[in-house]
């Protein structure tokens, strides 16, 4: 459950007594186990997104979160929601041997417990203190100091393709072609539209069907010098052309005419 508490011990106030009393345990447990892993002002205590909150100062780390930079980076969590309570364990959430160790450690000390890992994190919740593990948690935090989460997550960024700040870093025109590297899919697409619109060889590419010849309309001239023309295939495999009147033979008439008299 959100809350818009302005301060931590305004968020302690609003909570019955009995979730209180078991917040305020586990917040014990976080202060002392980070307080012993971190310097003086490597860590810092505040509200956010409703929780408490457990942040890189930006002393410490200028940039902030990679997708709101005006709020310090968060590691830790602590809240009270409406079923359950909440630790939010997000300094395992990119450190998968060390989450691998904490689901260990939860299993062998048999709480029934798990690591819930999703769109808020790695989340443990419990609806009693005597459910909760504080010494794993503690001995988590003293394994992942605030310099080392840095490091995780600076490396998780950099999987993405990202600097520390959460963008990525701005390549200068020509700069693969100067290192003789590839150039980038959309520098092709432009490159190859281009040699097309100046009329040179279209790309290599997808293979076009063959067009077929384009047969003449009935009134155009191509169709007058067709039907005129030349020799064509008739069904049943016979050739036939221009109609020609057949030689006309002599008649008996003509035959007797062109005897000649007898004198």
């Amino acid at each position: 459950m959100k809350s818009s508490a302005p301060t931590v011990a305004a968020y302690l106030e609003s909570l019955p007594p009995d979730r209180r009393e078991a917040i305020e345990t586990v917040r014990g447990v976080i202060l002392e186990s980070l307080n012993r892993a971190n310097a003086p002002g490597e860590f810092e205590e505040c509200m956010q997104y409703g929780v408490i909150a457990y942040c890189v100062p930006h002393s410490l780390w200028p940039h902030g979160h990679h997708t709101r930079p005006e709020l310090p980076l968060m590691f830790l969590g602590l809240s009270s929601q409406k079923n359950d309570m909440v630790v939010y364990m997000l300094l395992l959430l990119h450190n998968e041997p060390m989450r691998a160790w904490f689901v260990e450690a939860l299993r062998a000390g048999g709480k029934p417990i798990k690591l819930d890992v999703g769109g808020m994190g790695c989340c443990v919740r419990f609806r009693r203190i005597e459910d909760l593990a504080p010494d794993v948690i503690a001995e988590t935090i003293r394994r992942v100091p605030v310099r080392a989460h840095l490091e995780h997550h600076a490396a998780m960024l950099a999987r993405l393709g990202k600097g520390p700040d959460g963008k990525r870093p701005k390549v200068a025109k020509g700069a693969d072609k100067a290192a003789g590297g590839p150039a980038a899919p959309a520098s092709r697409r432009a490159a190859s539209a281009a040699s097309v619109r100046k009329g040179g060889a279209k790309p290599a590419g997808r293979a076009s069907a063959s067009r077929a010849p384009e047969r003449p309309g009935k009134g155009s001239p191509g169709a007058r010098e067709t039907k005129g023309q030349g020799l064509a295939q008739s069904k049943n495999g016979s050739l036939r052309g221009a109609r020609t009147k057949p030689a006309r033979t002599p008649s008996a008439k003509s035959k007797r005419a062109s005897r000649p008299r007898r004198p």
